[in-house]
């Protein structure tokens, strides 16, 4: 695979999702993906293609069939891309979270002292 932008090109394209979608609880031969997606057979060979390509699904041949089946690597890949992000979001978060705790803190301090006082 050739990083996370060709990932995200691959990934981009709603018929390719599809695929990926269908392949997920195991092999499928391209007539399956056909009569499943209701795409011409050379446009799901083509997006097969591209897909295993970029390295999202192997095949296989059992006599005149191909098996199409998704592979690991690509999304491990593309999870530890996004990893990083996560944990830049989950810190920003976590800020956030502080200083709203802080703030509603305050905020009770503030009201309870102005009852005290009246």
């Amino acid at each position: 695979m050739g990083g996370p932008t060709v990932a995200f090109e691959v990934l981009a394209e709603p018929t390719r999702l599809r695929i990926l979608e269908q392949l997920r609880p195991g092999e499928r031969s391209v007539g399956a993906l056909v009569e499943a997606l209701g795409v011409s057979q050379p446009g799901v060979s083509r997006h097969l293609r591209i897909l295993r390509h970029a390295g999202f699904v192997g095949a296989r041949a059992v006599g005149q069939l191909r098996l199409y089946s998704l592979r690991r690597r690509p999304f491990e890949q593309v999870e530890d891309w996004l990893r990083d992000y996560r944990d830049l979001l989950e810190a920003r978060l976590d800020r956030l979270g502080a200083l709203v705790e802080d703030s509603t803190t305050r905020s009770a301090l503030t009201r309870s002292t102005r009852r005290r006082d009246e």
